[in-house]
């Protein structure tokens, strides 16, 4: 099983990962610090998926742009969606091991804009989008690896507590925004075109290299296409988040979703 754990949008209300039970208001100890003996453990030998937002702010925090960033530290799998690629960290070489590439012998360098996955651990989050009225609901699930000796620590942790302290609420609020693209994904849109064909390289453009997408929204004029007023436009030019989240909403519009986008 992978150190970190991926958040997972349900398919069906309250249908939770086998054998697991979500926390509710039950509280769990748990921290994670240098004096704890295995410490780093978890950043070695782990598949990690990346999410759109993920790679938004660790391209900034490294100063490189997000082909840049793909290029030198992702890698493309087969994951649970057969019509998209799944992005996973590309981890480096360090003796008989594999680790994050931004593992140093202090700990995590970029742990400020580390992945969701990263923050989320000790907890799993599943999401319920068929709920009661369409509401959006999330369920937090407590994981427990041999190796991780935080969970004997005795600070006491409530998953609201959690997600405030680890910063999760921006996280979670884009990678939703995402797991709806997703899940339109999942209706291959790019019928007949196969995998890698032209809208493919565009939804991938969106998704994972905002700078390419900066400069295709530039180019084509795309803001001007939608009422948009000049607070929106402003804060869409000069903000990557603010980008993703008109792009996600360009994608679910082309390719026959629910989009918030009004074209003129």
């Amino acid at each position: 099983m992978s150190a970190f754990l991926r958040s997972e949008a349900m398919t069906e209300s309250k249908q939770f990962p086998e054998g697991m039970q979500p926390l509710g208001s039950q509280e769990f100890t748990f921290k994670c610090h240098p004096g704890v003996s295995c410490f780093t453990v978890c950043c070695k030998n782990v598949e990690l998926d990346l999410y759109p937002y993920d790679v938004v702010r660790l391209k900034k925090r490294l100063s490189i742009d997000s082909e840049t960033f793909m290029r030198s530290h992702t890698e493309l799998k087969k994951g649970a969606n057969p019509y998209f690629p799944t992005v996973i960290l590309k981890l480096v070489s360090a003796g008989s091991e594999h680790q994050c590439p931004f593992l140093d012998t202090q700990g995590c360098r970029v742990y400020e804009d580390r992945p969701t996955a990263c923050r989320t651990y000790p907890l799993e989050r599943a999401v319920d989008r068929n709920g009661e009225r369409g509401r959006v609901s999330d369920f937090y699930f407590l994981t427990n690896h041999d190796y991780c000796k935080g969970h004997y620590e005795a600070q006491q942790n409530s998953v609201k507590k959690w997600l405030r302290s680890q910063h999760l609420d921006q996280f979670n609020q884009m990678n939703d925004r995402w797991a709806e693209v997703d899940t339109l994904f999942t209706t291959n849109p790019w019928k007949g075109e196969g995998s890698g064909g032209p809208k493919q390289q565009i939804a991938f453009m969106v998704c994972y290299d905002i700078d390419g997408f900066r400069n295709f929204s530039e180019q084509q004029r795309l803001l001007d296409h939608y009422r948009l007023n000049r607070e929106q436009k402003k804060r869409i030019g000069g903000d990557d988040a603010e980008l993703l989240k008109f792009g996600f909403e360009w994608l679910k519009e082309i390719f026959g979703g629910r989009s918030s986008l009004i074209k003129k």
